[in-house]
C-alpha cells in the first residue's frame, strides 16, 4: 500500500468521524418532525451560507467541470457562470418562499403548491420531480466517488465496493440527523470543495511552468499553424469562422439535428444560455424550497448568493478550473500536443487521456496524483475534498426527498395523524430507500444512470413557472401550471438522449438546434402555462391565492426609495444574460483580440477568457444590485407571524402536529 493510499484512508476516517458526529448530534436535537425535516427553521446564518453553497456545487463542479474545459475549452467554460445563475434563482424565489413558508407553516414545497393552487396533482408532480432529481443525481455522485477511490488507490478498492462503502456513512448521518446534520456537514464540505479546486489549479499551474508558460502554451495549442510532425494544426476542430474550438464559441445557434454534432462544438450562444437554464434548476428544485423553509430568517440569503457563490466560487471556477482544463493539454494529457513538442509528459498517462476508460473525467484524479511522490498527505486530503464535493449535494437531496415522501405521501394520504416519532421514522426509511435506489441504478445500469442524470437539473428547472405563480403572478392557474409542468417534463425527456434510446425518437437527436433540453422544456412549460391560464381565468380560487400575494406585497416589495431602480435592474439583468451567457457572447470571441493571432491578445490571454472574467465581475455586481439594493434577499420590512387560523382544517391539523 502506497503512502498516498495510507494518507487517503486517514483523512477519510477523520472526515467520516465528523459526519457521524453531526448525525448523532442532529438526531438528539430532532424533537419534532419539523426539527428533523427542516432543522426547526433555526439554521444559523453562517451554516446556511456555506451549506447552500456546497449543495449548489457538487462533485460535478470538482471532477466534471475541469474535464469538459479540457475537452471543449473556453466555449464550455461559459458554464462557470452557473456560480451566478444558480443563486440568481435563489434571489428570485428564496426570500418569498421563506415568507410564505413561515407564514403558513409549510414543511415541504408539495404542501405549499397544493395549498396555493388547490391541486393535489401539483403536489404529486412536485414529489415526482424531487425523486427523479434525487435518485439519478445521487447515483452519479456516488459512482463518481467509487471511481475516484478506485483510481487513487491504484485499484485496491473496486468502483462498486468503494461506492457502497462510502454510501453507508452518508446514509448513517443523513438518516439519523436529518437536515440539521446535512447542513453542518455541508459547511465543512463547502470549505473542502473550494480549497481542493484552488489547490489543484495551483498544482497544475506549477506543473505547466507558471503563468507565462500557460499563456504561451494556450497560444500554440490553438494556433492554426500547420505542425510538420502532425501534418495539421494541433487543434483540428475549428469553428465555422476558422478559430480553435478551445478559444471561440461556434456562433449564436446552429440548426442541426443534434447539438453535439454542431460544427466547431456544441456550445453556441443559445446552447450556453439554455444550459444555464438547466443549472438554474438546482435552486428551483423542490429540495431548495425546503432549504429556504429551514432558516430562522432570510438574512443568510444575500451573502450566500452574492459573496459565497457568485464572487467566491465564481472566482475559483473562472480561473482555477480553466487552468486545470487547459493546463492538462500542456503536461501530458494530449497526445497531439506532446507530438507537436509544446507539452511535457508529466502526467505519465502514456497517450491521449480521451482514450482512457474515464476519458476527460480522468483529468482531476491525474492532477491529484502528481503529488503522490512529493506530498502523499496532500493526495489524501485532496481526495477527501473531492469526496466531500460529491456528497454535498447528494446528502441534501436524500434528506429533503425523504421528507417529501413522508409529508406529501405517507402523512397526507395514509396517516394524517402521524406523530412526530412516526414521521421521523418514515423520513429515515425514505432516506434509505432513495439512497438504495441510487446505488442499485449506479451498480446495475451504468448507461441508464448517465441518461437519467442528464434529466435531473433540467427537470428541476421546470418548477420555475409554479414558483413564479406562487411568488409573483396570481393569474397563473392550477390548470395552466399542471399542464405546463407535465408538458415541460415530456419535452425535456424527448430532447435528451433517453428520448432516443428508450422511446425510439428519431426525428431529432439530443439538444436539437443546439438548444439544451431545459430550454425546450421551459418553452412548452411556460408557454402552455400562460395560454391555459388565460383560458381558465375565474376557474380556480383567485381570492385564496391573492391572500398570499397581498401578504408578499406587504413584506417583500421593493422599498419606495428604490422603486426607481427596478427598470435599471431589468435592463442590467437582460443585458447580462444576453452578453455574458447568451447569443451576445459570440462578441467575446474577438473583442479582445484575434483568437488565431496571440500577438493581438490583451494581457496575453485569449479574448474569450478576458470576456468571461469581465462579465463574471459584472455578474457579481448584478447580483449585489438585486439581492441587496432591491432587497430581494434581505430581511423583510415587518416580522412574519405564523398563522394557524384562516387556513383550513387539514392544514390546521398539520400545523398542530408541528408544534412541540
Amino acid at each position: 500500500m502506497s503512502a498516498s493510499t495510507v494518507w487517503l484512508f486517514i483523512f477519510v476516517a477523520a472526515y467520516w468521524a465528523y459526519c457521524i458526529f453531526w448525525g448523532v448530534k442532529g438526531a438528539r436535537s430532532a424533537k419534532t418532525a419539523s426539527d428533523y425535516f427542516i432543522a426547526g427553521r433555526t439554521i444559523p446564518i453562517w451554516v446556511f451560507v456555506l451549506a447552500a453553497t456546497a449543495t449548489s456545487f457538487s462533485g460535478w463542479t470538482f471532477m466534471g467541470h475541469p474535464g469538459l474545459v479540457y475537452r471543449d475549452g473556453f466555449q464550455y467554460a461559459y458554464a462557470s457562470f452557473y456560480t451566478i445563475t444558480i443563486p440568481f434563482t435563489g434571489v428570485i424565489f428564496l426570500k418569498r418562499q421563506w415568507i410564505i413558508g413561515k407564514r403558513f407553516g409549510y414543511v415541504t414545497p408539495g404542501e405549499m403548491f397544493a395549498d396555493y393552487y388547490g391541486s393535489e396533482a401539483v403536489r404529486i408532480l412536485t414529489v415526482i420531480v424531487a425523486l427523479i432529481f434525487s435518485v439519478p443525481y445521487l447515483g452519479v455522485q456516488l459512482r463518481a466517488s467509487g471511481f475516484l477511490f478506485n483510481v487513487l488507490t491504484n485499484g485496491l478498492l473496486g468502483v462498486e465496493a468503494g461506492m457502497w462503502m462510502l454510501s453507508i456513512v452518508v446514509i448513517i448521518y443523513v438518516a439519523s440527523g436529518g437536515l440539521r446534520a446535512v447542513a453542518y456537514v455541508d459547511t465543512l464540505q463547502c470549505l473542502l470543495l473550494a480549497f481542493g479546486i484552488a489547490v489543484i489549479g495551483l498544482i497544475t499551474l506549477n506543473a505547466v511552468g507558471g503563468w507565462g508558460v500557460l499563456q504561451d502554451g494556450i497560444a500554440k495549442l490553438t494556433s492554426p499553424e500547420i505542425i510538420p510532425a502532425l501534418g495539421t494544426a494541433i487543434d483540428t476542430k475549428r469553428t465555422p469562422d476558422g478559430y480553435s474550438h478551445y478559444t471561440a464559441i461556434p456562433g449564436v445557434i446552429q440548426f442541426v439535428k443534434s447539438g453535439p454534432s454542431a460544427a466547431g462544438g456544441a456550445w453556441t450562444g443559445i446552447m450556453c444560455l439554455t444550459y444555464m437554464f438547466a443549472l438554474m434548476g438546482i435552486q428551483s428544485a423542490p429540495a431548495f424550497s425546503m432549504w429556504s423553509f429551514s432558516n430562522k430568517n432570510p438574512r443568510p440569503f444575500a451573502p450566500q448568493q452574492v459573496w459565497a457563490s457568485s464572487a467566491g466560487i465564481g472566482f475559483i471556477l473562472i480561473f482555477f478550473t480553466a487552468i486545470q482544463g487547459l493546463g492538462g493539454h500542456l503536461i501530458g494529457a494530449d497526445a497531439a500536443a506532446l507530438q507537436a513538442g509544446i507539452a511535457k509528459d508529466i502526467l505519465g498517462i502514456g497517450g491521449n487521456i480521451m482514450e482512457t476508460p474515464g476519458k476527460q473525467g480522468m483529468i482531476v484524479p491525474a492532477l491529484i496524483n502528481l503529488m503522490s511522490d512529493t506530498a502523499p498527505w496532500l493526495v489524501g486530503l485532496l481526495a477527501v475534498c473531492a469526496l466531500a464535493a460529491m456528497q454535498s449535494t447528494g446528502a441534501a437531496y436524500m434528506s429533503t426527498a425523504g421528507g417529501m415522501l413522508t409529508r406529501d405521501l405517507y402523512k397526507r394520504y395514509l396517516n394524517p395523524d402521524a406523530s412526530h416519532a412516526t414521521q421521523k421514522l418514515f423520513g429515515r426509511i425514505g432516506v434509505v430507500i432513495i439512497c438504495g435506489l441510487a446505488l442499485v441504478v449506479a451498480t446495475t445500469s451504468k448507461d441508464a444512470l448517465v441518461l437519467l442524470g442528464g434529466l435531473a437539473v433540467a427537470y428541476g428547472f421546470q418548477m420555475w413557472p409554479a414558483l413564479m405563480g406562487v411568488c409573483y403572478f396570481p393569474w397563473l392557474t392550477r390548470q395552466g401550471i399542471t399542464v405546463g409542468l407535465i408538458a415541460g417534463l415530456i419535452a425535456v425527456t424527448c430532447t435528451e438522449t433517453i428520448g432516443q434510446q428508450w422511446f425510439g425518437i428519431t426525428a431529432w437527436g439530443r439538444w436539437p438546434w443546439t438548444i439544451h433540453s431545459a430550454g425546450w422544456g421551459i418553452f412548452f412549460n411556460l408557454g402552455l402555462a400562460i395560454i391555459i391560464s388565460a383560458m381558465t381565468q375565474g376557474k380556480d380560487n383567485r381570492e385564496h391565492k391573492q391572500k398570499f400575494h397581498d401578504f408578499l406585497a406587504e413584506t417583500a416589495a421593493v422599498r419606495p426609495e428604490n422603486q426607481g431602480l427596478k427598470p435599471v435592474a431589468w435592463v442590467v439583468t437582460i443585458v447580462w444574460f444576453i452578453f455574458a451567457i447568451g447569443p451576445g457572447a459570440v462578441v467575446g470571441n474577438t473583442f479582445f483580440g484575434n483568437p488565431n493571432d496571440a500577438t493581438t491578445w490583451v494581457f496575453g490571454m485569449p479574448s474569450i477568457w478576458v470576456w468571461q472574467i469581465i462579465w463574471w465581475a459584472l455578474g457579481v455586481g448584478m447580483m449585489w444590485l438585486l439581492a441587496y439594493k432591491l432587497g430581494m434577499s434581505t430581511m423583510p420590512e415587518k416580522d412574519i407571524v405564523a398563522l394557524v387560523e384562516d387556513i383550513g382544517d387539514v392544514k390546521k391539523a398539520r400545523l398542530d402536529t408541528d408544534k412541540p
